[in-house]
């Protein structure tokens, strides 16, 4: 049961990690006020812990429940999902820093550079690659 549980853990993690990603892409505009980019810390603090329950739970379910550790060791498509889900998380690092360093700016209006809206719509790219590894690793794919 406990391996049920982290996975249904594991799957919400990603529902909510992509949810908000793709809600900070959709409110993320050239120029933002400072209520703007509060609303958007807000998000992006969701954003986080979600990163965090969906590394924990993963975590969980490579080394301590479900199939033993060796299943995903092994499998170099494990090693690009688990490469491209850390890069989805370098890349966050950017945008989350340039909301931060803005939020109490006594500018009425921010201008918003491209860079951010761009790495949030590669971190949208890579992350949708990753349910697709996932898919080809219960097909088998990797293993020898």
């Amino acid at each position: 049961m406990e391996y049920v549980l982290v996975k249904y853990l594991h799957l919400l993690g990603v529902f909510v990690l992509f949810s908000s990603l793709v809600v900070e892409h959709v409110l993320v505009k050239p120029e933002m006020s400072n209520a703007d980019l509060k609303k958007m810390l807000r998000i992006d603090l969701i954003y986080g812990l979600s990163v965090l329950v969906v590394l924990a739970a993963g975590l969980s379910l490579w080394f301590l429940v479900g199939k033993p550790s060796g299943f995903y060791s092994s499998n170099p498509v494990f090693h690009i999902k688990v490469g491209l889900f850390l890069l989805i998380g370098l890349l966050s690092i950017y945008p989350t820093a340039f909301f931060l360093k803005n939020r109490k700016s006594s500018a009425s209006v921010i201008a918003v550079p491209k860079a951010v809206v761009m790495f949030i719509r590669v971190e949208l790219l890579f992350l949708v690659l990753i349910p697709l590894l996932a898919v080809l690793m219960a097909q088998g794919y990797g293993l020898s």
